[in-house]
């Protein structure tokens, strides 16, 4: 497959819109390697969503969240992030287990910058990455087939008032969040 094939759904539309030109050069800015800021930008994040399929191809979109770094570049093609204790349903994680195809999207609000990548998970949870990664269960590497800008344009300017207090530290018991102990869910 060539990077960022249109298939006859975006056709239709850019033919439609008159965008067809400029879609054919945005295209030729995709690549399937990192370039240095995008690995500043992936490395400086402390969030980002993640899209999964699972194995009927019903999408979901998670949030994953840590602290700045917790995203590593392994190398200008690969990615890796750890799993943390959720709320148990591995619905994103077990999607990769039956369909490894994922998008990933970084959003800079303070920046107002967006990058999209495409990619093929998996998951492993003897990666020499884990003992880095308190209390991760697992880590997800990500070999990148897509690596791309997105326009700004609609991004709304935010500031971080507080990091989450569920963020595994070091040295720290991780607190439980209050849903969790609720009787109907623990029968």
């Amino acid at each position: 497959m060539k990077v960022h094939d249109y298939h006859l759904g975006n056709r239709q539309l850019q033919e439609k819109f008159g965008t067809r030109n400029l879609a054919d050069k945005m295209a030729k800015r995709t690549s399937e390697t990192l370039g240095a800021n995008e690995r500043e930008m992936i490395e400086a994040a402390n969030m980002f969503f993640l899209a999964t399929c699972d194995d009927r191809g019903l999408p979901t979109c998670s949030y994953k969240g840590g602290d700045p770094g917790f995203i590593r570049v392994l190398d200008e093609g690969t990615i890796a992030f750890p799993n943390y204790d959720g709320n148990g349903k591995y619905q994103s994680m077990g999607n990769l287990l039956q369909n490894p195809n994922v998008g990933i999207l970084f959003v800079d609000f303070g920046g107002q910058q967006r990058l999209r990548l495409q990619g093929v998970a998996s998951i492993d949870d003897n990666d020499p990455l884990l003992g880095e990664y308190h209390e991760a269960q697992f880590i997800v590497r990500v070999r990148i087939t897509e690596s791309y800008r997105n326009c700004p344009r609609y991004i709304h300017k935010y500031r971080m008032v507080e990091t989450s207090e569920y963020v595994p530290q070091i040295g720290r018991e991780t607190p439980q969040p209050e849903w969790k102990s609720n009787p109907d869910l623990q029968k």
